[in-house]
């Protein structure tokens, strides 16, 4: 059986750790440009667990139409989403063991304006990849893909936030790991990959590796 090395994915803000077990398992990964936005997805909304319980940090996009590409959605910064976004992270994980670590260097993407999503997806992500040193080769794709080929695994429709649209993967069981409330709500799989750095640090790498359960 011949074994897949490209993938596709969607874009993703903060992507959860299921999304980087695909980053770190395949050569090549896709990033699907040209498809129709989808709203209520991972596309612009990131998981996190907060003292109150699991938290949804929504960036706001402007759609002036039915159909926009998800290479032309643009951010809507009228809203004060980044001082939000960043007050609700900070209150979140300033007690974790490896927030300080990395808190200057992601915040600096809550201080930067941003016009388009993608940009601000792409940008975030090639940071995060560099934490894990994760070395795939990412593209954005040129054309909107409907079926993908033999040679590619398509995840576009596999990692969604709501269970009701999740489509089983079998290549995915997420692996336990320190969370900063923890003792409160028990172990929270599949949050985005800040709650896995930001509790584990550069033992990150290793979870993921631990909850790709794939078959080689």
């Amino acid at each position: 059986m011949e074994v897949k090395t490209t993938a596709l994915l969607s874009t993703a803000y903060l992507g959860p750790v299921q999304y980087y077990t695909k980053l770190m398992k395949y050569k090549k990964v896709f990033i699907e440009a040209e498809e129709n936005f989808q709203k209520q997805s991972y596309r612009n909304r990131c998981i996190i667990l907060a003292a109150n319980g699991i938290l949804s940090l929504t960036i706001p996009v402007t759609k002036d139409q039915p159909k926009v590409k998800t290479k032309d959605i643009k951010i809507d910064n009228s809203l004060n989403w980044q001082n939000q976004h960043w007050t609700s992270i900070e209150s979140a994980y300033s007690s974790s063991p490896f927030f300080e670590f990395f808190m200057d260097d992601f915040q600096v993407f809550y201080e930067k304006k941003y016009q388009f999503l993608l940009d601000f997806n792409m940008e975030i992500q090639q940071f995060i990849l560099h934490q894990l040193e994760i070395e795939t080769e990412l593209a954005l794709s040129t054309s909107y893909t409907g079926n993908a080929p033999d040679c590619m695994t398509d995840f576009r429709e596999t990692i969604h936030p709501k269970k009701r649209m999740q489509k089983r993967d079998q290549d995915f069981n997420p692996h336990f790991y320190y969370q900063v409330f923890g003792d409160k709500f028990g172990f929270v799989p599949n949050l985005s990959i800040i709650d896995l750095l930001f509790n584990e640090g550069s033992n990150a790498e290793n979870i993921l590796l631990k909850s790709k359960g794939f078959r080689d």
